[in-house]
């Protein structure tokens, strides 16, 4: 048997002091574009995301580099230390973003799947660098581990950069709305 009160605690999910949000019918609600708009979190993410990315290749290049010819163990385990760095501040900066837009630091249901793979991607490179850190794997490991946790990036970064694409055209499609119906008046 249900509880009483059970339909009155389902009857909203908004974060407290906030009225009930609209229904979703795309990535933000118009309120929740309005706040992305004006949040400056949104910039801070619009540099640090393809700051990561050249972060990523430079490290990746070095990290591959070491493995190849057994050189640059120093080069390749600094760059991956400051690849883990960056995406540290990218997590607490966008953490607060989606605490800015929709009420929550992580997990807001627009992106809830995101952030589930970026826990893992967090996961890979806090181990490498206990690995590394401890020396719990001979280097030639911790770089296969290096490697894992940048093949979990990129699956999260075309994550983000889809939901980007997703924003883009959701906003694309409400402009021509509005213009056809401006039309029509």
């Amino acid at each position: 048997m249900q509880h009483p009160d059970a339909n009155r605690r389902n009857e909203t999910h908004a974060p407290q002091g906030r009225a009930a949000q609209p229904q979703r019918t795309g990535i933000y609600t118009p309120e929740e574009r309005k706040r992305r708009d004006a949040s400056p979190w949104t910039i801070v993410q619009g540099v640090l995301a393809p700051l990561q990315f050249l972060v990523f290749l430079v490290s990746l290049g070095l990290v591959l580099r070491f493995l190849a010819t057994g050189e640059g163990l120093l080069a390749a385990t600094v760059s991956v230390v400051v690849k883990t760095l960056v995406l540290y501040t990218i997590m607490v900066t966008g953490a607060i973003w989606e605490k800015k837009v929709f009420g929550v630091y992580l997990f807001a249901p627009p992106f809830f799947w995101e952030d589930v793979f970026s826990m893992l991607v967090i996961a890979l490179h806090t181990a490498y660098l206990a690995a590394a850190l401890t020396g719990a794997l001979p280097a030639h490991q911790q770089m296969y581990l290096a490697l894992a946790a940048y093949a979990t990036y990129v699956v999260n970064a075309g994550q983000f950069l889809l939901k980007l694409r997703g924003a883009r055209l959701e906003q694309s499609r409400m402009a021509t709305v509005s213009g056809d119906l401006a039309l029509t008046k």
